[in-house]
């Protein structure tokens, strides 16, 4: 199974600059060749396959103003026309958007193939460059496996990581287990289980919340500083002398790695949290039942978009996914449009509505209490075996293209055949 290994990596002042003059080359070389494909379609509606990019690469490093693109690898250039091409073909398969320009800004990332690196003796030196690069081998790579590719990228914060992609024999499924469990994701609470356990939000970005207001606003004083005083500026004055008057920007610099810094613990600290939850998920349990959560709809909130975006829902699905597919254990995503809240788990009554304000409530019908989140983290798992045992479908229903249809089914039709808890 091919496997990323990621790691912090230290190069030296030339294989920094190297690596910077290699990261700005394959933005130059994707955006000349987004705006190609733009250009040839908007025009001529026509559709620049990727040899016809690959040959235009070739006449750009024959360009006298575009030489220094020879001074940097070969490989980690073509790499971006191929991501290019991938980004096209997640386009055209409705995936994703329509590629967009990459930015200087936040750093950046490059890609080498076998060709463009060599591992010896637990030693990475790429392309280009004369001595092996500093990695911090926080943990081991495969023994006797040889790295397919390299990616080196650099972040907000101006740290270097080198994330090593190879083949590792030690990801086995484990061994099976009797427990199964339902999960309801919120807000106050991360993530509450159907045994009534729950995962309290950290918050980790309203915890930084203070010095991160404070950081940004420095940085938003030092740009505002240079916009005045790039506005009494002539304009007949070139480029160069525009650049010498308004002076050096390193103290703007600062700041924004000072911002970026914040943002990388805080992200840092979120997703260490959520791999220890999710790994902790799939080794107790064999079957783990989720709901499928609208995050993109939610984030619509102006109230709740901040405390939904730093739950980061769709990050733990994501990983729950994959550890699944590891590890033989059984994901089930059950449809947004089933009324897991509003059901009381016991008897099978459905409330006719339910405000998000209401945390408890007793059932009309049975007389049974209620914690919202445990009672609908108990529906969502009889929803999820019932999927298992006899494949009743309690997920959203695909259309053409991909897209999931957004028709939303009769609470009746819903908890149908659904068993009880």
């Amino acid at each position: 199974m091919l496997r990323a290994f990621r790691y912090r990596c230290y190069p030296t002042p030339e294989q920094a600059v190297l690596l910077r003059r290699t990261i700005g080359c394959c933005r130059l070389v994707y955006n000349r060749a987004l705006a190609m494909r733009v250009e040839a379609w908007a025009l001529r509606q026509e559709r620049v396959s990727h040899a016809q990019t690959d040959r235009a690469l070739t006449a750009w490093k024959r360009l006298p103003e575009l030489a220094f693109l020879n001074e940097v690898s070969a490989v980690a250039l073509q790499q971006s026309i191929r991501h290019l091409d991938t980004a096209y073909g997640r386009f055209f398969r409705k995936i994703s958007r329509h590629p967009v320009f990459h930015k200087k800004r936040n750093g950046g990332s490059t890609h080498y193939t076998r060709a463009g690196f060599r591992y010896l003796n637990g030693a990475l030196t790429l392309a280009k460059m004369a001595a092996p690069l500093l990695i911090r081998w926080s943990r081991p790579l495969p023994v006797d496996v040889l790295p397919s590719s390299v990616t080196v990228s650099l972040d907000a914060a101006g740290r270097w990581h080198a994330s090593i992609l190879c083949e590792d024999a030690s990801v086995r499924p484990l061994p099976p287990v009797d427990q199964t469990v339902g999960i309801d994701m919120g807000i106050n609470r991360l993530a509450t289980m159907s045994d009534g356990t729950h995962l309290a939000n950290p918050h980790h970005f309203e915890a930084a919340y203070p010095k991160m207001r404070r950081a940004q606003r420095v940085l938003s004083r030092r740009l505002r500083a240079r916009k005045a005083r790039a506005a009494v500026l002539p304009r007949s004055l070139s480029k160069e002398e525009r650049r010498v008057a308004l002076g050096s920007a390193r103290n703007i610099e600062k700041a924004r790695i000072r911002v970026g810094r914040i943002h990388a613990y805080i992200a840092d600290g979120r997703r260490d949290a959520l791999h220890k939850f999710s790994m902790r998920l799939v080794r107790e349990n064999q079957t783990i039942c989720l709901e499928d959560l609208n995050v993109k709809g939610m984030l619509q909130n102006r109230k709740l978009a901040r405390a939904i975006s730093d739950t980061s829902w769709s990050e733990l699905r994501r990983q729950l996914e994959y550890k699944c597919r590891w590890y033989g254990r059984t994901l089930v995503v059950v449809d947004r449009f089933f009324p897991s809240s509003k059901t009381c788990n016991a008897c099978g009554h459905l409330l006719a509505s339910l405000p998000w304000s209401v945390r408890e409530w007793k059932c009309p019908a049975c007389g049974t209490s209620h914690d919202r989140d445990v009672n609908a983290a108990r529906n969502i798992l009889a929803a999820g075996l019932a999927v298992s045992a006899c494949g009743a479908s309690v997920n959203p229903t695909p259309r053409r293209g991909g897209k999931v249809a957004a028709m939303k089914q009769e609470p009746s039709v819903a908890i149908r055949g659904i068993p009880v808890l």
